[in-house]
């Protein structure tokens, strides 16, 4: 017998009423039903098939290790059979704001249904539902930023490891769209962008960032960073950069660029394929999404320079179950990002994972502990800083 498995009697409990002037007789059913039962299990049809079925909703006990044969039989599914169906339906809005910068050099890309807009060639191997959405905060000229808008997904699509790996898909694909920007001549490729993507195949997402741009989810109103801003004095970076011969003067990358990581800038990058303390690269996070994942933002650092996670989540969620729509949300958050004086371009994104707004959170009520969540508590500082 295998491992694990429930050495408990094979029997359960069905739902119906208790008589003690009936239990003779039910025992007498419950005796025949089992030895048909029994004769199935060896091959041989039950004498009383049609008994078998009327006393179902009747019987006490019926041997559960043979409930998914078809005799007529259906066992009760569990909420965690119904939670396992769950596939979320995608829905998205954007704002972009030049904001007090004289020009605007960010871009944007939003697909809700992937199926549609690649066509069926491509997708037909994904029976799920799939979408992807990008924010590229340009810099340094436009071209970069439209030209990795314009062709990221295209790389990653056409990529050998498409689709049985997708995270080596991705990975390859940002450095082909960088390398395919240096060999563009008509453009200029001393401009740069930092990139950050979503990928979703059904519940699967793949957050992908290069950059200071970053992608939030929130969850039942508790923010849940899902990108790290690779900015150069981040600790991390900091080490990458300065064994690659890299310097750091005042938080910039060897005192020109504020980003450590980007695709373009190959004024500061050597030939390609050569370790170079900028790079495209990006880190990737892989998450399964599920009911409790209502909706993610995507900005870039115009947003998250004036507003915190949390903070942003709480705005988002309130609007959203206000009104329910994600165009409205993201033109509420670029809004309050412009009071705040942010001094840069704003793009955002709001990505719904469900037709429905988010629901009310009830905090249940004890008599015994006074103390709150960190959910709780991550949601009431969202609140506070509104």
């Amino acid at each position: 017998m295998a491992a694990g498995m429930d050495f408990s009697p094979p029997y359960r409990l069905i739902e119906g009423g208790y008589n003690k002037d009936n239990v003779p007789a039910m025992e007498d059913e419950a005796s025949e039903n089992l030895k048909n039962i029994k004769q199935m299990t060896n091959g041989k049809p039950p004498r009383h098939l049609s008994v078998m079925r009327h006393s179902v909703s009747s019987i006490k006990l019926l041997a559960t290790a043979d409930l998914s044969m078809d005799v007529g039989v259906i066992a009760n599914s569990s909420p965690s059979d119904e939670k396992s169906v769950f596939l979320p339906i995608f829905r998205s809005g954007s704002c972009a704001e030049r904001g007090p910068k004289q020009y605007m050099e960010d871009e944007h890309i939003c697909i809700d249904n992937l199926v549609d807009h690649l066509g069926n060639t491509v997708t037909t191997q994904f029976p799920s539902p799939g979408a992807f959405y990008g924010v590229f905060d340009g810099h340094g000229g436009t071209d970069a930023a439209s030209f990795i808008r314009n062709n990221i997904l295209k790389y990653i699509v056409e990529d050998s490891h498409f689709p049985n790996c997708l995270e080596e898909a991705i990975k390859s694909a940002f450095l082909k769209a960088d390398y395919a920007f240096a060999d563009a001549s008509s453009l200029d490729i001393s401009s740069g962008t930092t990139a950050l993507t979503a990928l979703i195949f059904g519940r699967i997402m793949i957050i992908a960032n290069a950059g200071d741009c970053r992608a939030v989810m929130g969850r039942r109103g508790r923010a849940i960073e899902m990108s790290k801003d690779h900015k150069p004095d981040c600790k991390s970076e900091k080490l990458r950069i300065e064994k690659l011969g890299g310097v750091i003067y005042d938080g910039y990358l060897n005192g020109q660029l504020s980003v450590a990581r980007a695709l373009g800038d190959w004024h500061m990058k050597g030939t390609k394929g050569s370790a170079c303390p900028l790079s495209a690269e990006p880190e990737l996070k892989e998450t399964h999404l599920t009911e409790e994942d209502e909706f993610l933002i995507m900005g870039c650092d115009g947003l998250w320079d004036v507003m915190s996670s949390q903070c942003a989540v709480s705005i988002a969620r309130k609007e959203l179950m206000l009104h329910n729509d994600p165009e409205r949300c993201s033109r509420e958050l670029v809004r309050e990002a412009l009071k705040r004086n942010t001094c840069d371009n704003l793009t955002v994104i709001v990505v719904c994972f469900s037709p429905d707004p988010p629901p009310r959170i009830e905090i249940p009520q004890t008599r015994v502990r006074r103390s709150i969540s960190l959910e709780g508590l991550n949601v009431l500082k969202g609140v506070l800083e509104l």
